[in-house]
């Protein structure tokens, strides 16, 4: 059975001839793997037979006025940022959300860094699509850390991360035509995206996080009002295209899950274990029949702290629990950070071949 056939079959809720694998690393954990474990990344994705590619995307086009908001050091959305790096990672914060101090929808709706899907040259997406399928592997569009489809992680950029909490709460106006012109954007984007594919991709994944630690970001009524309907159509939109639709979000979002569902949502991913009323067994058995999942390996715990008898220990209670009946795709909870021994990377992926056989 190749990747494709044992992915799609576990999708459906059957049961292929072992549990469906990705892999997601940080870039610091890639350039890891490649220095300790002495081969190059792609290359251990082949030898643990890792089902599931991730296509690169459309491009910026570059040298045109329109795209001044993509100069150095800031974001799409015209947000500046600066560059931080601890131990092998680098991330870019959030320097200042340009709209913070904006007090009416009309100061909103001129602000002049909305993107537009014009900005990007999609001419190279389906030659992305056939290098993967050329491998017999699946197909999944996600887009960067900072140009993913979503709404409220892009609001927060924007916004600003408590502002547009308060938004929701006190100026509901200004809160929906953030949200408007976001959701319009990537809808635009993402149609694109999937047209140029010609039907070539597998997985149409969006990513938005709507859980903390130990409970929603926003309550659900807020998420219902605000986010619900623009949820619901990034999913249609990759649906109308043959596609499986993958959602992540970290945190606790098990009162969510019914909504998610009703939207029809293909996959959830992240379970994560340490967040509260995301146990793999309680979530396969109360939603795994609408629903299926990626995910759920312990990167906060097990992976950076335990050793490698306790990540091969960890995935066989997973498996256990996710892997009966299909509709799971063995993963992480998000990407495998640099503080992390690469034994344990490949205890990890040695342990999913180990407990993955039906």
């Amino acid at each position: 059975m190749d990747s494709r056939e044992r992915t799609f079959l576990s999708l459906s809720h059957q049961e292929p001839d072992r549990v469906p694998i990705d892999c997601w690393v940080s870039s610091g954990m890639k350039r890891k793997v490649e220095k300790e474990l002495h081969i190059p990344y792609e290359q251990f994705l082949e030898k643990y037979d890792v089902d599931v590619r991730y296509m690169s995307g459309p491009r910026y086009i570059e040298k045109k006025r329109e795209i001044k908001a993509l100069a150095a050091n800031t974001d799409l959305w015209g947000v500046p940022r600066r560059e931080v790096n601890i131990n092998f990672e680098s991330y870019k914060e959030v320097v200042k959300s340009p709209l913070e101090n904006f007090q009416t929808v009309e100061e909103i709706a001129e602000y002049n860094h909305w993107p537009s899907a014009d900005w990007f040259d999609y001419s190279e997406i389906e030659q992305q699509c056939n290098k993967i399928l050329e491998n017999k592997r699946v197909v999944v569009f996600m887009g960067d850390r900072l140009n993913r489809i979503a709404q409220l992680k892009p609001a927060m950029y924007i916004r600003g991360y408590e502002q547009i909490l308060i938004d929701m709460l006190i100026n509901p106006e200004i809160a929906e035509e953030i949200f408007r012109r976001i959701t319009s954007f990537y809808l635009e984007y993402g149609r694109r995206i999937l047209e140029a594919a010609k039907g070539k991709i597998d997985i149409f994944c969006t990513g938005d996080d709507f859980g903390s630690q130990n409970g929603g970001l926003i309550s659900l009524p807020l998420w219902k009002k605000f986010l619900k309907n623009g949820f619901k159509e990034f999913n249609e939109l990759g649906q109308s295209y043959g596609a499986k639709v993958m959602h992540h979000t970290c945190g606790s979002v098990y009162t969510l899950i019914p909504e998610l569902i009703e939207c029809k949502l293909d996959i959830l991913q992240s379970i994560q274990p340490e967040a509260a009323a995301m146990d793999p067994k309680l979530l396969k058995k109360e939603f795994g029949k609408k629903l299926s999942f990626q995910g759920g390996v312990s990167i906060q715990k097990v992976l950076p702290h335990g050793s490698a008898a306790d990540v091969a220990e960890h995935v066989k209670s997973l498996f256990e629990a996710m892997a009966p009946g299909g509709g799971f795709i063995a993963c992480t909870s998000h990407n495998i950070q640099a503080d992390t021994p690469a034994e344990n990377v490949e205890a990890l992926f040695k342990a999913y071949h180990d407990y993955g056989k039906y």
